[in-house]
């Protein structure tokens, strides 16, 4: 390699770059981390230094390591160099995801971890059929130990850079009462007999090639002379590693990030690894990038001053040279259906006056909070998409439950009979299945018919025909039960009698309880309608009412999802406690979780780029019962000055705000705030249990008596009583204090909750 080449002030790759950016770019040797705050230019930076460590001769761009979070980033990235310096960059080999670059290191390296160099990379399917076999051949239960549970735990010892060998018996106790680790052992043992690894494997086995041949990471120190990392907030222990490993001794690792933007903990990203790396490389340069290029200052300032109550930042304050803007709008309203109402009525409204409805978004913390905003833009002929998931109808969940409806009121459904005879798993294998079929086309009759006759004959095994009876015995047992039950309640029943519930629970991974979640959201839309016959004739034209392709469309999407995007609209939906933040995170996760939750909300606040509306509801149908919801705890931390609030009280406070200073609830039984002149409230009591499809949009009058702001608790509790919890479950009161108490619950431990939340167990 030649002496760098001098830097000519026309670089193209410098034009348009603020000074903390060219700071960024120019500042090659050493250690330095870019902390970029969301809409700073940080992408424009981080492929402006590559351009200039490829432009100024420092190195070659096979000398080089470029490591992305995506593909698309990756290629986002070689196109961006490409452009900005005039023309292809050739040989860039090094630019990739963790998993491709360290895959290309390890096909290298393959026989020094016991493996071929032409070794199968293992797709998730193939990985849980073999954890199921494993699983079997030890004895377990596969109902009470699933296959896929084990997967989550495997995957997080491997995120932590941990080989069979690392774990302790207090980590083996993670699965299978201590055998958690003899399993993960005999897993990698024959994943070298088939010549293959899973994804975590690729940087695991590379990890351990370093640690264990230090020729092979002497090799690679050699060849890269520099090492960029986009969004180093999201890696986790086992990146960490191989990051700093390869960086020395040269230590030119340049990463770019934000702790304030760390929301990925589930998958194992460690917001800590950004927070220390000044002291894991001292004398790093750490730039700032805190002009925002894309939102307005209200904006800005709402979500800096959100984030400014988590603890161990490290800092900064986004700014922009641009004036105006509305302030971000807090609203409150009656429930989720008129949630969905207000956004629709204000989507038309912005399409009315000239707008696109591609520039509006609609950001949930949970998957389950689409439906209501999908029901409700289909009856309106708004157009839609899920980005980043199926709508609602789509899930694989959903389809299942409403596979075993179908079957249930109509047992000539074939579609829905192949669809669920084996969801969950129940022992009928392909081979059972396919002489189902050839049964019922010899016959003529429907495959639950033919089923219900072959169990008489010696056609199947006899596990498969204990398995067949079973199934073909419930479906005639609810659908027996299907003219004394309601709808909702026959299919919270099958979805529990089917163990379909208790499998997706068995598997205690975040992903299951989203599913779970749906489920219970499916049954609560269910009692909107009068018969099932109803219902499914609904979800049979929601399906069918697909919104033309290449049309203008309002965008719905997790907030987790919406990383990195940006809309000129954004509509933040369901602020409550227990929805955002998310209780079962704040259940797991304590503190940390809050946290996590707290940079959440500051990445879908900083989505917007003009306006910003935050809605929170006084009602939700949680787990099929009216719930009275409190504002989040965010929205009291929002500074006061950049937002516009339609609830408030007597002197200008915010109702959200008394609601928090004192850490209590006072106004957790009131269910809606309406304003009755300037600085007026009148409280309205809770709930009307009719259909939401039988209110009307806004209701403007008390719908029950006005209830008092006092603190007297319900005269129906007392101590060592046992109640019911929508979140918490059955408890034991063990202390009561005015209308507040404190439960001893069966499986979330003590808590402390309102006694309006509970009801009599």
């Amino acid at each position: 390699m030649t002496e760098p080449a001098p830097l000519t002030s026309d670089a193209p790759y410098l034009s348009g770059l603020n000074a903390p950016q060219r700071q960024a770019v120019l500042t090659t040797e050493g250690p330095v981390l870019m902390l970029a705050g969301a809409g700073t230019g940080k992408t424009a930076a981080l492929t402006a230094r590559l351009a200039h460590l490829i432009a100024t001769r420092r190195a070659w761009p096979s000398q080089i390591l470029s490591v992305t979070f995506t593909n698309k980033a990756a290629r986002e990235m070689k196109e961006r160099v490409s452009r900005i310096s005039g023309g292809a960059i050739e040989g860039m080999p090094w630019l990739g995801t963790f998993h491709s670059v360290a895959a290309r290191m390890l096909r290298v390296h393959a026989e020094l971890v016991g493996l071929q160099s032409n070794f199968t990379i293992l797709d998730t399917d193939d990985q849980l059929r073999l954890l199921k076999q494993l699983i079997v051949a030890n004895n377990l239960d596969e109902k009470r130990w699933p296959a896929r549970q084990l997967a989550g735990v495997i995957d997080r010892w491997k995120n932590r850079g941990w080989t069979p060998a690392h774990i302790d018996a207090a980590e083996a106790e993670a699965f299978a009462n201590g055998k958690g680790g003899e399993l993960y052992a005999a897993y990698q043992e024959r994943l070298r007999t088939l010549n293959a690894c899973d994804f975590g494997d690729l940087l695991l086995h590379m990890l351990t090639i370093f640690r264990q041949h230090p020729d092979v990471l002497e090799t690679y120190r050699d060849r890269f002379k520099y090492i960029l990392v986009d969004e180093y907030q999201d890696t986790n222990a086992s990146q960490y590693d191989w990051l700093k490993l390869l960086a020395e001794p040269r230590r030119n690792l340049c990463c770019v990030g934000d702790d304030d933007q760390s929301i990925y903990s589930w998958r194992g990203a460690e917001v800590a690894n950004i927070l220390r790396f000044e002291k894991e490389f001292p004398g790093a340069a750490v730039i700032r990038l805190e002009q925002n290029y894309r939102s307005t200052p209200h904006i800005l300032a709402a979500a800096t001053g959100l984030i400014a109550h988590n603890s161990g930042r490290l800092g900064k304050t986004l700014w922009t040279a641009s004036n105006g803007g509305d302030k971000v709008r807090v609203i409150g309203v009656w429930d989720g259906p008129e949630e969905a109402r207000r956004v629709g009525e204000e989507i038309e409204g912005h399409a009315r006056g000239g707008g696109s409805l591609d520039d509006t978004a609609i950001l949930v913390r949970a998957q389950f909070q689409t439906r209501e905003f999908e029901e409700r833009f289909i009856a309106i002929g708004l157009a839609y998409q899920i980005v980043g998931g199926f709508r609602f109808y789509e899930r694989a969940e959903i389809r299942d439950a409403l596979a075993y409806l179908r079957l249930v009121a109509q047992p000539a459904d074939d579609l829905a009979f192949e669809r669920i005879v084996n969801v969950p798993k129940r022992g009928l294998g392909d081979k059972a299945i396919e002489r189902i079929h050839r049964f019922a086309r010899a016959t003529s009759q429907p495959l639950l018919l033919a089923a219900a006759q072959m169990l008489d004959s010696d056609e199947l095994t006899p596990q498969a025909r204990r398995s067949l009876a079973r199934f073909v015995g419930d479906i005639g047992r609810w659908r027996t039960m299907s003219a004394s039950l309601s709808h909702p309640e026959l299919a919270r029943q099958i979805l529990d009698e089917s163990g379909y519930t208790a499998a997706l629970q068995a598997e205690r991974s975040a992903e299951s309880a989203g599913r779970l979640e749906n489920l219970a959201e499916l049954t609560r839309a269910m009692e909107e309608y009068e018969t099932l016959g109803a219902f499914l004739e609904h979800v049979s034209l929601v399906m069918d009412n697909d919104a033309q392709r290449g049309e203008p469309k309002v965008t719905i999407m997790t907030i987790h999802a919406a990383k990195g995007l940006e809309f000129p609209i954004v509509f933040l939906a369901g602020w409550e406690e227990g929805v955002f933040p998310s209780q079962r995170a704040l259940d797991e996760g304590g503190l940390a979780a809050l946290e996590e939750e707290r940079r959440l909300a500051y990445v879908a606040i900083t989505r917007a780029r003009t306006r910003a509306t935050i809605l929170h509801a006084a009602n939700r149908r949680i787990y099929g019962q009216w719930t009275s919801s409190i504002p989040s705890r965010f929205i009291a931390e929002l500074p006061q000055d950049h937002i516009e609030q339609e609830t408030t009280m007597t002197g200008g406070e915010s109702l959200w705000r008394a609601q928090w200073s004192e850490h209590s609830d006072p106004f957790a039984h009131v269910s809606r705030m309406e304003r009755r002149g300037p600085g007026v409230i009148r409280a309205i009591a809770m709930p009307d249990h009719r259909s939401p499809r039988d209110r009307s949009t806004a209701p403007k009058e008390a719908r029950g008596p006005a209830v008092s702001l006092g603190s007297k608790g319900r005269s129906d509790l007392s101590l060592g009583q046992r109640v019911f919890h929508a979140k918490f479950g059955y408890g034991l009161i063990a202390a009561i204090e005015g209308n507040k108490l404190e439960i001893d619950f069966e499986h979330a431990g003590r808590k402390r909750v309102l006694d309006s939340f509970v009801s009599l167990g």
